[in-house]
């Protein structure tokens, strides 16, 4: 084995950027202890004209705290020991042969984006959308329609999740309220002609076992002109003293303390529902309402288990929004478990249909566990990769690049016409951006560009200009 390594990483969010970090933090360590790799190079490639995936493009503009991240996301990149690559898609500009070709190993970590599938009557019908669609909408990603059917009064929500209370804040908040945040203007103008009055969360459990996080929650409640409607009879026999933990207290206090709360008369109102699980969404030519199996606590059962009741209920709905999870996207040359949405791995290992690791792949992230976990997790699922990778190399059990010059992956890139852009160009994109939000009527810290081809424009315009 040579003691240089070139790796490739593909997604540039932040299970790539940790794991594209922690190679270089565990390689520098192996050289100081005088391992057998003394030099590592790492591209990392993005199918996006821009980097930093579901910080960007998967939370809600007026999350600024958790867009946060991308501050420490940068400084990584910035260190100039990563080599970013934007705007190449693999399986369409480069294939996975090729990258072996050119690298000793391949560590993917292209997250999962796509919407969890409901498997109910009527689900296909006009005015039922999954929550990924809608996310990237009004977020503003590049590869989505520009506007977006905001047409219903009455909107249903399915899910119990964070992303299930982004979607339905966005869809309930009045536009006014977003001006501070990097919402495109395309975003603003739809909301802006909403007619929503009424925005229905329904989940499956009780109260006592959301999988929102407490600051998700507490978010809910300060919204301004929105009403939060609970029902008393959702929270019979539920008692915070008897949580499992301190998280699930701190939300059924929240939850409780919505009980008491006087109507203010806003002109939007948020329900939330529990003990719903969905049957059937109603309608002929499009969604005109929603039918749910009403649950209830299993009497002796463990914390949080339900149980199905003879009772069903309907509420008229114009539009549904699936919010029940994310799921993962195949990648051409790759195996892929189309049950759990995953590549198939062990360990963050690629494996064959036979289950042997496939010399020199790896995943990790979303694409490797599935779309679960926080980015604490994001960091260890990484760790647990890269030091399979690192072992392997060590114990000569990747196979040697075909190609050593570590520019040849370019100058394919340019043969084949593909608008690919760098660091450099993703910090003019950055700039433009800024310089936007700061000449905006309502100064902000920036207002994002969406078309993909302004995005490249800008990013490739500053590098011929070098």
């Amino acid at each position: 084995m040579s003691s240089n390594l070139r790796v490739a990483i593909i997604g540039a969010g932040p299970a790539g950027i940790y794991a594209g970090n922690i190679l270089n933090n565990v390689v520098a360590s192996l050289r100081e202890a005088q391992g057998a790799i003394s030099r590592v190079s790492i591209d990392l490639f993005e199918s996006l004209p821009a980097p930093y995936g579901l910080i960007r493009y998967g939370v809600a503009p007026d999350h600024p705290r958790i867009k946060g991240i991308v501050n420490s996301l940068h400084e990584m990149l910035d260190a100039g020991t990563i080599r970013l690559i934007t705007n190449v898609e693999v399986g369409r500009d480069i294939s996975v042969d090729e990258l072996q070709e050119h690298y000793d190993a391949v560590v993917f970590a292209t997250g999962a984006i796509r919407d969890a599938a409901l498997d109910i009557p009527g689900i296909d019908l006009p005015g039922s959308y999954g929550a990924a669609d809608f996310v990237s909408w009004y977020d503003g990603h590049p590869d989505v329609p520009r506007t977006w059917p905001l047409e219903a009064e009455s909107i249903a929500v399915i899910g119990n999740g964070n992303v299930a209370l982004d979607v339905a804040r966005v869809l309930a908040k009045h536009p006014v309220d977003l001006r501070k945040t990097d919402v495109p203007a395309n975003v603003y103008a739809g909301l802006e002609a909403s007619p929503v009055t009424d925005v229905h969360v329904f989940g499956r459990r009780g109260p006592a076992d959301v999988k929102f996080t407490p600051i998700e929650l507490r978010e809910l409640g300060e919204v301004p002109n929105v009403d939060i409607v609970v029902h008393d009879e959702d929270f019979i026999g539920v008692d915070a003293t008897q949580a499992p933990n301190n998280q699930v207290k701190i939300m059924l206090r929240t939850l409780e303390s919505w009980r008491g709360r006087e109507s203010t008369g806003a002109s939007r109102r948020l329900h939330l529902h529990f003990y719903h699980s969905p049957v059937e969404v109603l309608g002929t030519d499009r969604v005109e309402g929603v039918r749910f199996q009403r649950n209830e606590p299993v009497p002796g059962g463990a914390w949080g288990e339900v149980r199905a009741t003879d009772e069903f209920r309907s509420y008229d709905v114009q539009a549904v929004y699936r919010a029940v999870g994310y799921f993962g996207s195949p990648i051409v040359g790759l195996p892929f478990d189309e049950r759990r949405g995953v590549i198939a791995n062990e360990g963050g290992r690629v494996v064959g249909a036979d289950g042997a690791p496939l010399p020199g792949l790896y995943a990790t992230g979303w694409i490797k566990r599935g779309p679960v976990g926080l980015i604490g997790h994001t960091k260890s699922d990484a760790m647990e990769t890269i030091e399979h990778l690192v072992a392997d190399a060590s114990a000569g059990a990747l196979r040697a690049p075909v190609v050593a010059d570590g520019d040849a992956v370019l100058a394919l890139l340019d043969e084949r016409e593909v608008e690919y852009s760098t660091w450099d160009g993703w910090l003019a994109l950055d700039a433009h951006e800024r310089a936007l939000g700061e000449a905006d009527e309502f100064p902000r810290e920036r207002v994002k560009v969406v078309p993909r081809e302004e995005q490249v424009g800008i990013s490739r315009g500053a590098l011929v200009s070098e």
